[in-house]
């Protein structure tokens, strides 16, 4: 492929993923994003999203904040990169939206993506890659840290969450990678460097 191209990396919480977006910008020497809060507006759409405090935000609302984060986000990162011939790598995207506030939240998925393709139009990402792992896993990665109102949202929302990412995967695997995320942080990015090259040939 020798046009830039936009990959995300997905996942519950604790899967790993911005660890290894992170690892996969440097060896692809692409601009390293993330939503929410990849720009200077979004980072304050974030601190509501993710404040503890916040404790009455109607789930419609919380998903219009992420679709004003992520137009945002695409005018000012996403699209300006790939318009200058550079590579993009995003711990989330709009499958995260799909995942949390779709399956977790229990709105229509139909509709959340409705809203989401309003906000950014045709820049959706061009390869996912899910981290996944079974909840035992990610429960023991998530021991002592500090956790934000969506880490507090409870194991009944959260197994919702990662089916969802699941059942998006299995119906796209065109665009889809599932990476078993309960190995080592070396094995699992070799194994996500090996999969872009085979599947985008970067």
């Amino acid at each position: 492929m020798t046009r830039p191209v936009y990959v995300t990396l997905e996942g519950s919480e604790g899967c790993g993923k911005s660890t290894q977006a992170e690892r996969l910008a440097r060896d692809l020497d692409a601009v390293l994003t993330r939503e929410t809060g990849g720009t200077a507006i979004g980072r304050r759409l974030r601190d509501i999203l993710h404040d503890v405090t916040v404790d009455d935000l109607d789930d419609h609302a919380e998903t219009l904040i992420v679709a004003a984060d992520r137009a945002q986000h695409l005018a000012q990162v996403v699209r300006p990169a790939l318009a200058n011939d550079r590579h993009v790598v995003s711990d989330r995207s709009v499958y995260s939206t799909l995942a949390y506030q779709g399956y977790g939240r229990g709105l229509p998925v139909d509709e959340v993506r409705r809203i989401n393709e309003w906000a950014i139009g045709t820049t959706w990402p061009d390869l996912v890659i899910l981290l996944d792992a079974d909840e035992a896993v990610l429960a023991a990665r998530m021991q002592g840290r500090e956790l934000d109102r969506f880490e507090r949202a409870g194991d009944d929302f959260h197994q919702r969450v990662r089916a969802g990412f699941l059942a998006m995967a299995a119906a796209d695997p065109d665009h889809w990678i599932v990476i078993d995320a309960a190995n080592d942080q070396e094995a699992i990015a070799e194994t996500i460097r090996t999969a872009v090259r085979d599947r985008l040939g970067i």
